[in-house]
Parts: structure tokens; C-alpha cells; sequence
């Protein structure tokens, strides 16, 4: 790229709505950019070139990225800037325990009673995420995949297991961008599979294992990571 205008081309303008909404859609657009790696773990962010892109003042974008701030996804560096924060492995391990334990028990009870039509979408998805695999397309198979474990919760109905689960999502679905390629898409391809198995099979044992060792192996994989690329990831 030859400017930073055009690196900046993934924020979409932000069209005028109701007031009060405009600092939330600016937080909601560069959330996106961050989890989808267009800022680089530890990239400088350009205020104002984020301000001519989305259309909108230095008040929302600035109060947008202190809430992000707060979320861990961005470093505030005083007479620096503002970056995106690298990665924290400890925070990443600490979220990823408890979303293992969560989601070990959401594998298990859905196996004892997750509806035939979620099972069906279940089915459908992962015939999706495999047309992706095979076009190579990572945007898409991440969407897919956390389609795939959403259908798992918003079925068996438990609204506050998906807060939970939502508020450690955003450093989570970085990493897994950062571990997206065409190798770990058929791992996961294959882990989903087994795991859809042993619901359809109603074993709920074979359901939880499953699931731990799918949230097991990212984990693995991203400390293999790590080890290769420090850059990426803050001092421990």
C-alpha cells in the first residue's frame, strides 16, 4: 500500500443516525478492525486519518478508543498514541479456561437435549464452513465457526452462559485470526465434525470431550505460535 489512507480503506464511512449513536458505531467499526487483525497487534492507530475515513470528530473516535481501552484491545501510550495492544498469552489462557469450562458444559447438555432443527443447522453450517475450507476464504470460515457455537447456546437457551462466553470473545476471536490457515481450518472441520457426531449420537460424555479437546488444541497451537512470532504478543 502507499499510503496510510489507503491502509486505512477497511473502515467503512459511517453514515449519519440518531444522536448519542455515532461514538458506539465508531467503537463497533474499529472493534472489528482490531479482531480482524487490519490493525496489527502493537500498530499505531492515526486518529485523525481515523476521523477523515469514518466521516465523524476526534470526540467519538477518542472516547471509542478509551472503551476499548477498557476492553484490553487497544494501549493508550501518553505524548505516544494509541496502538493496538499486543496480545496478553496469560489473559488469553485465563478466558480460554473459562470458556472450555462453559462450553464443555454447553457440549454436554446439548447432546442431552439440543432440538432435531439446531441439530439440522448444525449440519448446514458445517457444510458451509467445508465450501469455505476449500476456497481458502478465512473471513468466512470464522464467521461460520462461531455461528457454529452460538447455535449451540441460543438453542438451549441460556442467555447468560452467552454473556459470559461474549465478554471474553473479542482478544479469543483475534487469536484465532492470527492461528486462521487453510491446515488449522480442516483441523477445526474435523474437530466440529466429531463434536456434531456425538450430539447427533445423544452422548453426552463423547459431546464434552469433544469440546474440550477442539478448545484444547487452539490453545496448544497458539502457544507453538508464540513461541515464533514474540513480536505479536506482550512481555509475559
Amino acid at each position: 500500500m502507499n499510503d496510510k489512507s489507503e491502509q486505512y480503506s477497511f473502515l467503512e464511512p459511517i453514515e449519519r443516525g440518531a444522536r448519542g449513536q455515532t461514538t458506539e458505531r465508531v467503537e463497533r467499526s474499529l472493534r472489528g478492525a482490531i479482531v480482524a487483525l487490519d490493525f496489527a497487534p502493537g500498530e499505531f492507530i492515526d486518529k485523525g486519518l481515523v476521523c477523515a475515513r469514518l466521516g465523524v470528530s476526534r470526540f467519538p473516535v477518542s472516547e471509542a478508543l478509551a472503551r476499548l481501552a477498557a476492553e484490553g484491545l487497544v494501549e493508550i501510550l501518553p505524548q505516544r498514541g494509541t496502538r493496538a495492544a499486543r496480545i496478553r498469552l496469560a489473559e488469553i489462557q485465563e478466558a480460554m479456561l473459562i470458556r472450555k469450562a462453559l462450553e464443555a458444559m454447553v457440549a454436554r447438555e446439548a447432546a442431552r437435549r439440543l432440538p432435531s432443527r439446531a441439530l439440522a443447522a448444525l449440519k448446514k453450517n458445517l457444510l458451509s464452513q467445508e465450501t469455505a475450507a476449500k476456497r481458502d476464504d478465512g473471513a468466512r470460515f470464522h464467521a461460520l465457526d462461531l455461528t457454529f457455537h452460538a447455535i449451540l447456546v441460543d438453542n438451549l437457551e441460556l442467555p447468560r452462559v452467552a454473556g459470559v462466553i461474549e465478554a471474553s470473545r473479542a482478544n479469543i476471536d483475534r487469536v484465532r485470526r492470527l492461528l486462521s490457515s487453510p491446515r488449522r481450518h480442516a483441523v477445526t472441520l474435523a474437530e466440529h465434525r466429531r463434536l456434531l457426531a456425538a450430539l447427533e449420537a445423544r452422548d453426552t460424555r463423547a459431546a464434552q470431550r469433544a469440546m474440550e479437546a477442539h478448545l484444547d488444541a487452539v490453545m496448544e497451537e497458539l502457544e507453538r505460535f508464540s513461541a515464533d512470532h514474540p513480536e505479536v504478543f506482550a512481555p509475559q
